[in-house]
This record gives C-alpha cells, structure tokens and sequence, in this order.
C-alpha cells in the first residue's frame, strides 16, 4: 500500500478529497482532514435517517388484537378511512399496531373463570390512553358497558349478519344430533339457550381460540359441533363451514354481536373527525339499546344474557332481550317497541333490563 506523505501530494489529496477513494483505495490521510470528513459523513448520515424516518411517520395509528377476524376489522378500518380522507390513503399513512389482550394470553380457562370485564379491550385501552395507537377498533361485544376516563367511542361500522352459525361434520342441524353429543362454546349465552331447548347435548364450555383453532379441533373430532358468529365467518371469508344459520328464534345473539366500534381519545378532535366520517348511524342507535339493557343488569361474563334492536318495517324499534341460567333451565324473556330514536332506544333498553331484574330477583344473577 503506498503512503502519499509529501507535501504536495497532501495538497491534491485535500483538494480533490471524496470518501469513496480516501478509503477504499487505502489512502492515509492527515488526521485533521479525516476528523472534518467523517463529522461531515456522520451529519450526512444523520439527515438520511432523520428524512427516511420521516417519511415512514404514519398519521394514524389503529390498535387491534392480533387474532385473523380481529385484524380483518382493523383492515376493513383502514380502508374506510382511506375512502373518506384523502390524506389517509397515501402510503404509509395508517400504521396498524398489534396488541396482545388479557383473553388472548389466557387461553387455558373458561372466560368466566378468568373474571373480570375488558378481557379483550382493556391493553388496547391502554395503548390508547398512552398515546402509544391513535384509535382502538373493536368488537362491539367485548366491549364493557363503561369506557375508560378520556375515551369516546363515537363510531359504530355497518352491521354485518347477527346470527349464530351451527358448523358440524356429521349432522345437517342441531335438532339431528344425537343424545350425548358434544357442542363447543365458550359463550355462556350459547350454552344457556342451546341447553334450554336440547338439553339432551352435552357442552364443552372452554372451547377457546380463534376461527380457525375453533374449526380445527372441531376436525380434529374434540367436540361433535360448534356455534361460531356468522359474522365473523363472513369478515374471514370463512362461510363455506357453515352447516346451518340459526334463526333469531332459536338463538337470541350477544348485545353488539356484529358490530365493530372504533374509539380514540376524547381530546382528539382530528380522530374524532376522521372516524365520524365511518359511523353508520342505524347501527349505533342499536348497539346503545343493547347496551342499555346490558348495563342495567349489570351482566358479567357469568350471566348468560342476549339482546338484539333491529328497526322493522314501519321503521320502528323492536328490542329483545333474554337472561338464564347457565345450565338452561331457567330462561327470562322480554321484548320492546318503540321509535327509532337514540332517547326511546336507551329508554327501551333499560325498561326491559328492569323488568327482568325484578322477575329473575337477586338469587337468579347470583347463581
């Protein structure tokens, strides 16, 4: 390696100096020479990360369970948001952040063993409460009838299908399983109902998962058969297992089942703006009748209960509500009728969830 020490070969080092041939032709330079280059180089360097860094900076943050439905919703999220603010849809403007919940570490227990509400909200609560996500997306039926302190929920999406899907391997409907046979759920409400009017079937009630760990022990011949949401079946692509749809008859839905609910923080007028633009607003007036009559019984994940509002053919809200036992044997039902008006809906909803505190009496939420 040769080693340029003369004076004038040092002048014409300094005058045409790039770091390309100073280092990689192994030339020695003055000490002073290298010190100004490499500041100049790690400046150069800095402002390259500073502007990549920039660039990749989302607008907006979506926080969501990690689960194949749950990401589903915070994608059909972002594309909304993408239609209606333009901003929104250049690359790289939505950041979709994956957090882990209570529901999904524990997988090994009932629900209602686990205790507590929020099972599947409160982490993402918190996320947002830190300012770590912008907004929340989630499933309208894990969400607790109370919010967090400086949280709004102002959005609901279109609600898909309501209803509950029987999925089995060896029988065409429920009324055709035989005695003894295993049904998976891990919702008392399906328990309850389903029981009330087989109670020749057996249930499996910590039949835990997603869709498809659901669909895969179902397979693998775990339980007989099993009730998942139509919903969510339908948001994954998922309907081809389905055997048969149950009426609203034969089995009342969970309040809010269908429903997505997207929340941010309650001084965040620019969020507030940007998912206001999704709200459907038929959707939230129901999921607010629900949600009253859940509330006012003060419902846990021990207390089988069901609720559905639905606007009928004069336009009207038809409500209907349900608690039981969790062994089925005792099943309270309720109805209401009124205007399509979130007033007369939260009215509804909570008449109706007194009335059937007052005939269950305190011994029948306590058992």
């Amino acid at each position: 390696m040769e080693t340029l020490s003369s004076p004038s070969h040092q002048t014409l080092i300094s005058a045409n100096f790039t770091s390309r041939s100073a280092y990689s032709n192994g030339i020695s330079l003055p000490s002073p020479l290298v010190k100004i280059h490499r500041r100049r180089f790690a400046a150069g360097v800095k402002a390259s990360v500073a502007v990549d860094q920039e660039k990749k900076v989302a607008l907006l943050r979506i926080g969501t369970r990690g689960s194949p439905l749950a990401l589903a919703q915070a994608y059909q999220t972002r594309d909304k948001l993408m239609e209606t603010s333009s901003e929104l849809a250049e690359e790289g403007a939505i950041e979709i952040i994956i957090i882990k919940t209570t529901g999904d570490k524990i997988l090994t227990q009932p629900l209602a063993d686990i205790g507590g509400k929020g099972l599947f909200t409160k982490e993402i609560d918190e996320a947002l409460l830190n300012s770590d996500i912008d907004i929340a997306v989630h499933s309208m039926k894990d969400v607790p009838t109370y919010l967090p302190d400086k949280t709004i929920l102002p959005c609901n999406l279109p609600r898909e299908d309501v209803r509950d899907a029987f999925i089995c391997l060896s029988a065409s409907s429920i009324a055709d399983l035989p005695a003894g046979s295993v049904v998976g759920t891990a919702s008392l409400r399906r328990k309850s109902q389903l029981l009330h009017r087989h109670p020749h079937l057996i249930v499996q009630d910590n039949f835990r998962g997603n869709v498809q760990t659901r669909l895969k022990k179902l397979k693998e011949g775990n339980v007989n058969a099993t009730l998942l949401a139509l919903a969510g079946l339908k948001r994954l692509s998922m309907t081809e297992h389905v055997t048969a749809i149950l009426s609203i008859d034969d089995m009342l839905p969970a309040v809010a089942q269908g429903a997505i609910g997207i929340a941010c923080r309650s001084d965040d007028d620019r969020m507030a703006d940007y998912i206001a633009k999704l709200n459907h607003e038929e959707t939230r007036l129901a999921v607010a009748c629900e949600r009253a009559f859940l509330l006012t019984l003060d419902g846990s994940c021990r207390t089988p209960i069901a609720g559905y509002a639905s606007r009928d053919e004069d336009g009207n809200c038809l409500f209907r509500g349900l608690v039981a036992s969790p062994d089925g044997t005792k099943v309270l039902e309720t109805s209401r009728k009124g205007l399509y008006t979130y007033d007369d809906m939260i009215l509804m909803g909570k008449d109706a969830g007194e009335e059937l505190l007052k005939r269950g009496g305190p011994g029948f939420f306590n058992s």
